[in-house]
């Protein structure tokens, strides 16, 4: 078990963007951990999880899915946890100015936006110009989260001015809008589009380039389960992390 942690402290030393480590087997590790995680990653981690927890007879994954923004908050204020994975460096960075986060985090995935519609595109939106029409229901994510960061930076460089009818505080609230034909058009990641299936789709366009997310993971500081958070840190890392995360539509580091 100190070879495989030994690797996984290796990789974390690391920064931008990391050589995937050795597609890992059974570590050992049991007990349960609990990973705060970007909403925007809850299929793939769910998954994740399954197969850590499968080549890890004895231990259990339980997740947090929220908002970047919210989650640095609860680690800051001292919730439990044991590994942060943000859909943003600026959020990660919130947790580590407090000392929350020892080990350098590593970036594991990266995504980009996409317009969403209900099936049909009832609204008829052709591109991100329609999103400053008042006459079409609208949602985007806040601005404090990553999503809402990313929303900004890609009409500022389209020189648009977003009439949102309603600010989400995650990105799955956001796609929920979309999926149940409550708005007209909404800013997603694309991975979030491809989860929704057939109830949403896709539209791109070609300021989405200026807003690419970087995903960073780490274990925490006062990790209940430090052997685990590592292990499981090391696992999205991985080979098997880096195929469950591609196939959601994700991009490599």
């Amino acid at each position: 078990m100190r070879r495989v942690l030994a690797v996984a402290a290796l990789v974390l030393a690391g920064c931008g963007s990391p050589t995937p480590a050795a597609t890992p087997t059974g570590t050992g590790v049991t007990g349960e951990i609990t990973v705060f995680a970007a909403a925007s990653l809850t299929e793939s981690f769910k998954k994740l999880g399954a197969e850590f927890e499968a080549a890890n007879p004895g231990s259990k994954v339980t997740f947090n899915f929220a908002g970047s923004s919210a989650l640095a908050q609860q680690i800051n204020q001292g919730a439990p946890a044991d590994v942060f994975a943000s859909a943003a460096p600026a959020n990660m960075k919130q947790v580590t100015d407090t000392g929350a986060v020892t080990a350098t985090p590593a970036t594991f995935a990266k995504n980009t936006l996409q317009i969403a519609v209900p099936k049909g595109n009832p609204g008829k939106i052709s591109g991100l110009a329609d999103f400053a029409k008042a006459d079409l229901k609208i949602a985007l994510c806040a601005e404090q989260v990553p999503c809402g960061a990313a929303s900004k930076k890609v009409f500022e460089a389209a020189k648009i001015t977003a009439a949102p009818d309603t600010l989400e505080q995650d990105v799955k609230a956001v796609l929920t809008k979309v999926s149940l034909g409550e708005v007209d058009a909404a800013l997603v990641y694309r991975t979030d589009v491809k989860s929704a299936g057939d109830k949403v789709e896709g539209k791109d366009f070609a300021e989405a380039g200026k807003a690419v997310n970087d995903y960073p993971i780490a274990p925490l500081a006062k990790a209940p389960n430090a052997a685990a958070a590592k292990a499981f840190v090391d696992y999205v890392l991985s080979e098997k992390g880096v195929k469950v995360l591609t196939e959601a539509g994700f991009a490599a580091p």
